[in-house]
């Protein structure tokens, strides 16, 4: 992300905690059925080598096997997807086809892994983010008019949600 914030993995301390803990082994990335987790590249050298996921290249479908896998507890072992604590998503009403009136499109309610939690249907038609969001990105990713942002935990102000352990 432009802003330097990074949408971490389940479970990822708070940044300066986790880049303090991360060895930057690439284990999680490794243990990812979905290939969700890549190493971030670039020549920042506290973020070179940390493990990131970007929702519009492969988002986290929260399976919770990368968490168990880090040698450091730069990841907290968490096995819930409700604890994943990764960040929050962010509609733009403006852009989604449902609150424009174009169509009903129920896309990201229906891949949301914490349906009727994270993301609700209000009135049967239009998405709400709740504050059960963990920032998994899956909405953002499925998102036909790309209408939905998943901001890092980091980027969020305290309080704010995000799935914050």
């Amino acid at each position: 992300m432009s802003d330097g914030h990074l949408l971490r993995p389940p479970g990822a301390r708070d940044e300066a905690e986790f880049l303090r803990r991360c060895l930057q082994c690439g284990r999680c990335a490794q243990l990812c059925p979905f290939g969700s987790i890549f190493l971030e590249a670039g020549f920042d050298p506290r973020t070179c080598g940390t493990p990131r996921i970007d929702p519009r290249r492969t988002p986290c479908w929260l399976c919770m096997r990368c968490p168990p896998a880090c040698p450091t507890g730069a990841l907290r072992p968490v096995t819930e997807m409700a604890k994943a604590g990764m960040g929050r998503a962010w509609l733009d009403k403006a852009r989604c086809s449902t609150y424009e009136g174009s169509i009903l499109c129920k896309t990201c309610h229906e891949k949301c892994p914490l349906r009727n939690t994270a993301l609700i249907m209000d009135l049967g038609m239009f998405p709400v983010v709740t504050d059960a969001c963990v920032g998994c990105g899956v909405c953002e990713s499925v998102c036909p008019r790309q209408a939905i942002v998943t901001l890092p935990r980091a980027a969020l102000p305290p309080g704010a949600g995000g799935g914050t352990p």
